[in-house]
């Protein structure tokens, strides 16, 4: 049965919190995939965009608390409401909080060096210019200003050694962005960030001999968490409310007095996580380090609770769990992710780091309707197939025009990758090619007349392009095992060209081969005249080495662990004229953000605006 996948409205997560409680669980410290998939829960008919988590795990509250979170919404201090015949307690961080959470250790050993180390790229820290003018690329600001450069030098030396790099950098932020709400680093989701990092690094930050540093430091935080206060029920859905909202309840948890603070920031935090999370765990931006992002917040947030032996509402629980199958099914054979919404590759050891602190142990999960990211295994081969619009623009992170793009590795191996990076882009990647990294012909789909299936805008947002996808997912008989058959199509180009472009990727059960079929459907009975042209392009996994055969048909795909593939155009070219094959050049974004130079098999033509047809296959010969 075909579902079609539009922008729902909000649902109810009953059947989800069930799906959790019953998941299949790996034993602690698996990193072995299953044999073979389980099966998949049943699609909802009616796919959400938004989860409604409050309606099922409710923040619970007696008179007394909805009272506290009452006045302490309208403004009473934290203070008059949980001692209101004392005097305010002096600015204080009133736990340690250890964080299973671990940074990157070469980037903190490059902060004691002198550098930041960010996607790649050194920049000195004696002459980084933290001044509100400045523009930086926004990596760079997101990191910088989110402080999660604490964690890195964390991970990089004992807390003596790196309080001295903490003070040097704070007291040069501290003078450029002391003045809560202005300038960049003060956007809401880097400032909940960063009042978290402050508070689970508050040894780090505090240590020093400074003791002025440590007062301005300690003001700053309080400063900061009434900003939140005020800013994160204002903030529009999205992983920027949820990180205002976290900020909200670690300063509740860990400042004095902040019973009230804390109560009133559980309410909106699970409100806002379930306005930030669709129906099956994943996040409506679509963005795989978003997803990574929200998993290690709620991990750091959840440490905060232990410090202080404060019990957890069940719901931030609940949705760690929930986030976390989506984030497996994205993985590759190497275990780093796919190239997706504007991401570089994100390594398997970053991956693999937030998974064990979160204590998550569960499957990958095969089928993300609402997400919009299918996967199929079959022996070592993994696909993953992109069958959902594009995130709305009030959603997007980095958005891009890859509806019905998919992924295809053998192993540790890529063979058919995306492009990725545009998120990366003013590092290693040049500034200037970002917005041509989030087009539809830097993912391996088709193109007609080289424009893009959802219109790509600046500063990450999209525009009007495809609106519904239909797909659907069945097995059918093969020739020694059932083979996984997903078919999708899209309205992203019926506006403008009278064509839905419908793509059918059919996996055998043994991983072997994998037959693909793309199909151009005018939307009106009868089709418009004449003649479009068209790209369906593949680009290749780095070290892939493409030799064309002699008929232009084909090509001999060599990986560079000597595994062979060879790809090949099919018979049937109903409706076009004048198809070639070839290879072009093409780049490949790593998940350190740096591009390496790869190739791209394109198929090429003319296609009837009446509709066309075009099948190809993929084989594994060695």
């Amino acid at each position: 049965m075909a579902t079609l996948l539009r922008t729902p409205a909000a649902a109810r997560a009953d059947a989800l919190v069930e799906r959790v409680a019953e998941a299949p669980v790996l034993p602690l410290g698996s990193g072995a995939e299953p044999g073979t998939e389980p099966p998949a829960p049943p699609r909802p008919e009616e796919p959400s965009r938004a989860l409604a988590l409050s309606d099922v795990i409710a923040v619970k509250a007696g008179p007394g608390e909805a009272l506290i979170r009452l006045a302490y919404r309208i403004g009473i201090p934290g203070h008059a409401i949980a001692a209101p015949f004392r005097r305010p307690q002096a600015p204080r961080v009133i736990a340690t909080v250890e964080s299973p959470n671990r940074g990157d250790r070469a980037a903190g050993t490059a902060l004691r060096a002198g550098h930041f180390l960010i996607h790649g790229v050194r920049l000195p820290i004696a002459s980084f210019d933290f001044s509100l003018p400045a523009h930086h690329a926004p990596g760079v600001e997101r990191v910088v200003h989110s402080f999660a450069w604490l964690a890195d030098l964390a991970a990089s030396a004992p807390r003596a050694d790196g309080a001295a790099v903490a003070e040097r950098i704070a007291t040069q932020w501290l003078h450029a962005h002391g003045v809560p709400g202005k300038g960049p680093a003060w956007e809401t989701e880097l400032t909940g960030l960063r009042l978290v990092a402050w508070l689970v690094h508050a040894p780090l930050m505090l240590g020093g001999n400074d003791k002025a540093l440590k007062s301005r430091l300690l003001a700053a935080i309080g400063a900061t968490a009434g900003w939140l206060d005020k800013r994160a029920p204002r903030e529009p859905a999205g992983f920027g409310q949820v990180a205002a909202w976290a900020g909200v309840v670690a300063a509740g948890l860990l400042l004095p007095h902040g019973r009230p603070r804390r109560l009133f920031g559980e309410a909106g935090l699970v409100r806002a996580l379930g306005d930030m999370v669709g129906e099956d765990g994943g996040v409506l931006s679509r963005c795989p380090a978003a997803q990574l992002d929200a998993v290690r917040l709620l991990t750091d947030l959840l440490a905060c609770y232990e410090a202080v032996k404060v019990a957890p509402p069940p719901a931030l629980a609940v949705m760690r769990e929930l986030l976390v199958p989506p984030l497996l099914g994205l993985r590759h054979g190497d275990g780093s992710l796919g190239s997706w919404q504007g991401q570089g590759a994100i390594p398997a050891d970053r991956v693999n780091a937030v998974i064990e602190a979160s204590g998550v142990r569960t499957r990958p999960l095969a089928q993300a309707g609402g997400w919009g990211y299918q996967r199929i295994k079959a022996g070592e081969t993994l696909v993953q197939f992109d069958t959902a619009p594009p995130p709305r623009a009030k959603h997007a992170r980095t958005g891009c025009a890859s509806t019905l793009a998919f992924e295809l590795s053998d192993g540790p191996q890529r063979i058919i990758v995306n492009c990725g990076g545009a998120a990366l882009a003013g590092g290693q990647v040049p500034a200037r090619i970002g917005q041509g990294l989030r087009a539809t012909a830097a993912f391996s789909t088709l193109v007609l007349d080289n424009a893009n299936s959802t219109a790509v805008l600046l500063h990450g947002k999209l525009g009007k392009g495809v609106e519904t996808v239909e797909f659907d997912r069945r097995t059918v008989p093969g020739r020694a095992r059932e083979a996984t058959r997903i078919e999708a199509a899209h309205d992203g180009y019926a506006g403008r060209f009278g064509l839905t472009h419908r793509r059918i990727l059919t996996l055998s059960g043994d991983g072997t081969e994998l037959a693909g079929e793309d199909i151009l459907v005018p939307t009106a009975k009868n089709g418009k005249r004449g003649k479009i042209g068209f790209a369906i392009r593949f680009h290749l996994g780095r070290g892939v080495e493409v030799q064309l055969s002699g008929d232009k048909r084909g090509a001999s795909l060599l990986l560079p662990d000597g595994r062979l593939w060879q790809f090949r155009l099919g018979g049937d070219r109903a409706g076009a004229d004048a198809i070639t094959l070839s290879a072009e050049d093409s780049l490949w974004v790593d998940g350190e953000g740096r591009p390496h130079a790869t190739e791209q098999l394109v198929i090429e033509g003319l296609a009837l605006r009446s509709g066309g047809q075009f099948s190809w296959l993929l084989r594994k010969t060695g």
